[in-house]
C-alpha cells in the first residue's frame, strides 16, 4: 500500500479484511478532540513515560515506535474537532513521508443516501 491514509465506510463488507491484523486500535469515546486523541494515541501504542502530551511529541513517539498500522473508528464518535483531527492525520501522513509509517484507517460511519 502506498498512502498514509484510507478511508473505510463501517458498513464495507471488506472492512474485516481491509484493516492489517496488526493495527493498533485508538480507542476514542464521544468526542474526538486533541486531549482525548493524544491520551488514547498514547495508551494504545505505549509511548514512553516522556511523552509530552503535545503534537510534536506525538509524532517523534510514533516515529520512534514499532507501531506500522492505526485503525481509529469514527462510527460512535458524535462530536469531532476538525481541526485537531486534521492535525492529527497531517502528522500521520508526515510520518509516512519520512519513515514509511504508520499507515491509519479510519472507520467512517455509513452515510444515509437519501
Amino acid at each position: 500500500m502506498s498512502q498514509a491514509i484510507y478511508f473505510i465506510d463501517q458498513s464495507s463488507a471488506a472492512l474485516s479484511d481491509s484493516i492489517p491484523k496488526q493495527a493498533v486500535s485508538i480507542p476514542i469515546g464521544k468526542t474526538l478532540d486533541k486531549n482525548t486523541l493524544l491520551i488514547s494515541l498514547a495508551k494504545a501504542c505505549d509511548f514512553p513515560s516522556y511523552f509530552a502530551h503535545n503534537w510534536d511529541s506525538a509524532w517523534d513517539c510514533l516515529t520512534d515506535s514499532e507501531v506500522a498500522y492505526l485503525e481509529l473508528n469514527l462510527a460512535e464518535v458524535e462530536n469531532i474537532n476538525t481541526e485537531d483531527f486534521n492535525v492529527f492525520k497531517g502528522i500521520v501522513e508526515d510520518a509516512y513521508k519520512d519513515f514509511g509509517k504508520p499507515q491509519l484507517w479510519v472507520v467512517v460511519p455509513t452515510r444515509d443516501k437519501d
